[in-house]
């Protein structure tokens, strides 16, 4: 995995961390469901690039 896409999926996951606090501490559940959605996102990517990477070997 290269070292971009690694930074790129973990400044997502966080982004979806900071959206789904925000989303907690306003009582606004379209927010903390969105911010929980990022998360999934950037794992799934993240995941992705380990299963590319394990092919590449």
């Amino acid at each position: 995995m290269s070292a971009l896409d690694k930074a790129k999926n973990k400044v997502d996951d966080l982004g979806g961390q900071a959206k789904e606090g925000i989303g907690s501490a306003t009582g606004d559940e379209s927010t903390k469901n969105e911010g929980k959605a990022d998360q999934v996102k950037a794992n799934l990517k993240d995941a992705g690039e380990k299963v590319k990477d394990a092919f590449k070997k």
